[in-house]
């Protein structure tokens, strides 16, 4: 029998979890990376260089609430985000396709504390942000696209690294 939303029992994040979500743009990602950041136990969104609009009707339509439950703050530079983080001991992680990005199922990932670093949905995590992280993993894909949506791959990312 399916359990109903009232019925369900969280699990615990054994992992501490913060994202970092470099210049996304479309309210509909927006939305569903709050919905994840849920379903995973994330920490807290951090957004930067794009303000969100809380008001959208798409946002909170994909989110279906969670955006009044998980924090998230708005910040200009991911750089001293990543500093930041990286000073409280977080090992922190770009999800993006490089010349050098290791697959993730591949990746040594150890850390208990992690900040992971979402790119725009047409150009990626900027180079800036990539040269100032630990790790830079890709999700190995087998079609002709090298991408998928922001949103999927955080969902296929976060399961991952909650394992």
């Amino acid at each position: 029998m399916q359990l109903t939303h009232d019925a369900h029992q969280a699990n615990i994040q054994a992992k501490e979890l913060i994202v970092l979500c470099d210049h996304i743009h479309s309210p509909a990602n927006q939305g569903a990376l709050f919905r994840l950041a849920d379903a995973f136990g994330v920490k807290e969104l951090i957004f930067v260089g794009n303000p969100l609009d809380m008001r959208s009707s798409r946002l909170k339509r994909t989110a279906r609430s969670m955006q009044e439950h998980i924090p998230y703050s708005q910040h200009e530079s991911g750089i001293t985000i990543i500093e930041r983080y990286t000073k409280e001991g977080y090992q922190c992680i770009a999800l993006e396709v490089t010349a050098t990005s290791i697959a993730l199922s591949k990746a040594a990932i150890t850390a208990n504390k992690i900040l992971l670093l979402l790119g725009n949905e047409q150009h990626g995590v900027s180079q800036e942000l990539i040269d100032a992280v630990d790790l830079t993993v890709h999700i190995p894909m087998y079609g002709r696209n090298s991408s998928m949506n922001v949103a999927q791959a955080a969902a296929i990312a976060l399961h991952h690294i909650s394992l």
